[in-house]
C-alpha cells in the first residue's frame, strides 16, 4: 500500500454531505436521547473553541463531562470540512451536539479520539481530495502503536453519494452520516466503539431543520451563518444537492429570530443567511420545536416562554403567512409552488424582519435561485441599508437550448430581463454568477452565448467549472456527457477570459469611490495592511495604521488614534485595483448606520467623490 501523504495545515474550511446510523435511521428513542443531552448541556456554561484549546494546553482546570462529572476525560474530536458554506454551518451545528455529549474539539488529528470529514459532492476535484485524507486518517492507528486507533467518520453529501464503497469497499470509513443525521452522530460513536461494527444514518428528512441547535461558533468572530431551510426542489438536471440534501423545508421565523437576536448580543457584524435555495423559504411563525427549545432556555416558566416567543419581544410583530406571491417575470419551476408556501412567511418577509433587528448588522444570503426573486424581495433590499447590494443569480448557461436541458426554468431572455429589472430597482447592485461549461450536448454555439452573457452582463464574481457528471442526477440518467474534456477545458477558458475582461473594466470604474467596509483582518501578503469587505462583497486592502473618526470628508485621510480591528466599519477610498481586489486609503472609522446617513447608501461613486472634494 502507498504511503499516505503528510497532513495539510488544519483549516476551517468546511464542505457539506449527508449522513445516516447503525441500520437504517436514527430511531425515536435515540433522538429523544440527544436532545435530551442538548437541553441538558445548555444548563452548563458553554465552553468556547478558545476555553477547549485553554483546557487541551493544561491552563485551564474545569473538565467536564458529560459521561462521568469533572474527573472524567473527555474525548476529542478533529473536524475538517469542505465545500460550501451551508457546509460551514453544519460542522458548527454537528459540534455542539458532541459538545453536548462531553466531546472537545482538537486541531491536532493525531490526538483525536474521533475524526470526522464533513464533504462536498458538487465536483470530482473535491472528492478525490477527501479520498486522500482518508487514507491518511486510516492510517494514524498504525502509525501510533500505543493508541487506539480514532473512529472515521465520512459525513454530508458525499457520505450520501457513496456510502457502500466508503463502508464496504475501501473500508476508509467507521462512519458514514448525512445532513440530517448529525443528532444521531453520538450514538453512531458509542456503536462502533463498543462492537467495532461499521455505522451508519444516511436517511433524509422532511423535516429536520436543527431549529433548536445553536451552532458552535468561533471565539472572537464577527460574522456567523444561519441556515434558514434545508433541501432543494428544483431537481435541476446537473445536480446532485436534491438527492444528497432532499427536499427542501423551512425553519420556523422565531427560531430565526431568536439566533439572529443572540448573535446581535454578541456584537456579530455580519449574518449569512444560508439555504440550497435561500430564497424559496417558506416557514410557519412558530413551531413546537422551537416552543420546547425556548422553554428549555427559560425553564419551566410558562409566563417567560410566553414572552419570549411573544410577537413584540421575538421580532415577530404583524408576522402572518400570506399567499403565494409568484416567481420573478418568465420563470417557473417542475413543482406546485402553492402546495408548500401559501398561507405561509415568505422570504421578503423573512428579510425585512432579519435586517430589522440590528441595524449594525449586515445581512447577506445565499444561494439563491434566479426565480425567487420576484419584486417584493428586491424592494426589501433596496430599502433596508444593511442587507448587502450584491445578488448572486447563477446562470449556469447563457443558452436557451441548454438552460432547458438543464432544467433551469428559464430562457436567457427572461433571466437578462431579471438581472436588468435588479439594476433598476437597486441602483449600483453588483451581480455574480455559476457558470458550468460542456453540459451535456453542447454545442458552439451553446458556448458562445454564454460567453457573450458574461460580456453583457459584466459580472462582479463567478463561479466558473467545466461539467463533471454526479451519478443519480438527471443528467446521468437521461442525457449523454458527450462534449470531450479538452473541449470542455476551452470552452471554460473562454468564458473565464470574458469575464476578467468585464470583471476589470468594473474594477477600474471603482477608483475614486469610497465604501463603507467591514474589516475581516490582516492582508494575508502583508500583516502591515488590512483586508475587508464592501456591501457589495468586493475585497479591499487598504493600510493598518491609526486613524480618526470618518466624517463624509472624500479629499483626506482623517487622522487619529483609534486602532482599527476586525469586526469595525471603516470608510476607505478606492486608490486602485486588480482584476479581483480593490486596493484603497483609509479615511476612518464609521458605523454602517452613519455612512449610510452621510451619503444615503453604502457607498459613494467616482463622481459623487469629485464633487465633494471641490
Amino acid at each position: 500500500m502507498a504511503t499516505p501523504p503528510p497532513p495539510p495545515p488544519h483549516t476551517s474550511t468546511p464542505m457539506a454531505t449527508t449522513p445516516r446510523a447503525w441500520t437504517t435511521t436514527a430511531s425515536a428513542r435515540a433522538r429523544a436521547r440527544s436532545t435530551a443531552d442538548l437541553a441538558r448541556a445548555r444548563a452548563r456554561p458553554r465552553p468556547t473553541r478558545e476555553t477547549v484549546v485553554r483546557a487541551r494546553d493544561g491552563n485551564d482546570d474545569d473538565d467536564d463531562d458529560t459521561d462521568g462529572g469533572v474527573d472524567a476525560p473527555s474525548r476529542k474530536v478533529y473536524v475538517e470540512t469542505y465545500g460550501c458554506q451551508m457546509n460551514v454551518n453544519d460542522t458548527e451545528v454537528m459540534l455542539e451536539v458532541l459538545r453536548a455529549r462531553g466531546y472537545d474539539e482538537t486541531t491536532e488529528a493525531t490526538s483525536a479520539d474521533v475524526i470526522l470529514i464533513n464533504t462536498c459532492a458538487i465536483r470530482d476535484k473535491a472528492e478525490a481530495k477527501i479520498w486522500q485524507r482518508l487514507a491518511y486518517f486510516r492510517s494514524i492507528g498504525s502509525m501510533k502503536k500505543r493508541r487506539a486507533r480514532p473512529v472515521v467518520g465520512v459525513l454530508g453529501c458525499m457520505a450520501e453519494r457513496v456510502k457502500e464503497k466508503l463502508l464496504e469497499a475501501d473500508r476508509l470509513a467507521d462512519i458514514v452520516a448525512g445532513p440530517d443525521a448529525y443528532r444521531d452522530l453520538p450514538n453512531l460513536i458509542d456503536a462502533v466503539r463498543g462492537t467495532g461494527a461499521k455505522a451508519m444514518n444516511v436517511q433524509l428528512s422532511v423535516e429536520e431543520t436543527y431549529a433548536d441547535i445553536i451552532p458552535v461558533r468561533e471565539v472572537g468572530t464577527h460574522s456567523a451563518f444561519v441556515t434558514i431551510m434545508r433541501g432543494c426542489d428544483n431537481a435541476c438536471a446537473f445536480c446532485i444537492v436534491p438527492y444528497t440534501r432532499g427536499r427542501e423545508r423551512s425553519r420556523d421565523l422565531a427560531s430565526i429570530m431568536y439566533e439572529i437576536r443572540s448573535l446581535s448580543e454578541r456584537g456579530i457584524k455580519e449574518v449569512t443567511l444560508l439555504g440550497q435555495n435561500v430564497n424559496s423559504y417558506a416557514g410557519d411563525v412558530t413551531s413546537a420545536t422551537t416552543r420546547d427549545f425556548l422553554s428549555q432556555l427559560v425553564g419551566e416558566d410558562v409566563d417567560a416562554v410566553e414572552l419570549v416567543a411573544n410577537a413584540s419581544s421575538a421580532g415577530l410583530a404583524g408576522a402572518q403567512g400570506s399567499a403565494f406571491v409568484g416567481y420573478a417575470d418568465g420563470f417557473k419551476s417542475r413543482y406546485d409552488p402553492e402546495r408548500k408556501r401559501e398561507g405561509t412567511i415568505q422570504f421578503a418577509e423573512l428579510l425585512d424582519k432579519v435586517a430589522s433587528v440590528d441595524p449594525e448588522m449586515r445581512i447577506r444570503f445565499t444561494s439563491p435561485h434566479p426565480k425567487d426573486f420576484p419584486d417584493d424581495v428586491l424592494r426589501v433590499i433596496r430599502d433596508r441599508p444593511n442587507v448587502s447590494k450584491c445578488l448572486h443569480m447563477p446562470a449556469q448557461s447563457g443558452s436557451t437550448a441548454t438552460l432547458e436541458r438543464m432544467a433551469r426554468g428559464y430562457t436567457r431572455e427572461a433571466y437578462i430581463e431579471l438581472i436588468d429589472r435588479v439594476r433598476m430597482i437597486i441602483p449600483g447592485c453588483a451581480v455574480t454568477t455559476d457558470i458550468i461549461s460542456g453540459f451535456c450536448g453542447e454545442t458552439e454555439a451553446d458556448h458562445e452565448d454564454t460567453v457573450s452573457l458574461m460580456t453583457r452582463i459584466g459580472y462582479e464574481q463567478a463561479f466558473m467549472f467545466a461539467y463533471s457528471e454526479r451519478e443519480g442526477t438527471g443528467a446521468h440518467r437521461h442525457q449523454k456527457d458527450d462534449v470531450p474534456e479538452d473541449v470542455k477545458q476551452r470552452r471554460l477558458q473562454e468564458v473565464i477570459d470574458a469575464f476578467r475582461a468585464k470583471a476589470g473594466e468594473k474594477q477600474r470604474m471603482e477608483i475614486g469611490s469610497t465604501h463603507c467596509v467591514l474589516v475581516e483582518g490582516p492582508s494575508k501578503k502583508n500583516p502591515e495592511e488590512l483586508t475587508g469587505k464592501t456591501d457589495t462583497s468586493k475585497w479591499v486592502i487598504f493600510d493598518d495604521a491609526p486613524t480618526g473618526s470618518y466624517a463624509g470628508d472624500a479629499r483626506s485621510a482623517t487622522t487619529g488614534s483609534h486602532r482599527v480591528s476586525p469586526g469595525d466599519y471603516v470608510a476607505v477610498r478606492v486608490t486602485g485595483c486588480s482584476t479581483g481586489t480593490l486596493f484603497g486609503e483609509l479615511l476612518g472609522k464609521t458605523t454602517l448606520t452613519e455612512f449610510q446617513r452621510l451619503h444615503g447608501a453604502q457607498w459613494t461613486t467616482p463622481a459623487e467623490a469629485v464633487a465633494a472634494a471641490r
